[in-house]
């Protein structure tokens, strides 16, 4: 998913991002999962419809400055004092499972959706990526593993848990698994 820049630095907010980690349950191959989100929320300071620059101001008080592109075709309906929110979420998942004779792979899935025309504006996408690779080698001593990937490099590791080399096998196919997504809205200002 390619981000603007302007998105970018909405989204590194000053406030620390929600972190949840959830590593080795109970399974009988190792996995790990981790995500994080971040929240950002802005007032639209200025607005010039026909150059198309915004400025906003971020809940921590930083301003941004930027030039709206024309795939923003709802910029028309936003005026200043209008909220802007962005949600921002990323996760990682790696399983390591027995393998029924597959060969690495990759494979990536993207989508994107948003308002119609004439609406506020909003937009939601999602970049998911999925790569495999299979285990090759491991070495319990020298607390290592070797991992062959799609291209058929193989690279070694250090173990995070040298307990988790004793859950795997030679031959195992690991699945990691990337989503990143995103979500912007636009909402006029409440009415007190």
């Amino acid at each position: 998913m390619r981000m603007s820049k302007t998105l970018i630095l909405l989204l590194c907010a000053a406030v620390a991002p929600v972190i949840a980690i959830a590593e080795e349950q109970e399974l009988d191959r190792p996995s790990f999962h981790a995500s994080q989100s971040m929240m950002v929320n802005a007032v639209v300071e200025a607005i010039n419809h026909e150059t198309r620059e915004v400025t906003l101001k971020r809940s921590d008080g930083e301003i941004i400055s930027f030039v709206a592109s024309e795939e923003a075709r709802n910029l028309p309906q936003v005026s200043v004092g209008d909220i802007v929110n962005a949600e921002y979420v990323e996760s990682i998942s790696i399983e390591v499972v027995a393998n029924e004779g597959y060969e690495p792979e990759a494979a990536q899935m993207d989508a994107l959706a948003r308002t119609k025309e004439g609406e506020m504006p909003g937009v939601a996408a999602i970049e998911t990526q999925v790569a495999t690779a299979t285990v090759e080698e491991i070495n319990i001593e020298a607390n290592t593993f070797k991992l062959k990937g799609v291209d058929g490099t193989v690279n070694e590791y250090v173990a995070r848990n040298p307990e988790n080399l004793k859950r795997a096998k030679v031959g195992d196919l690991v699945i990691m698994t990337v989503t990143n997504a995103v979500a912007i809205t636009v909402e006029k200002t409440p009415t007190e």
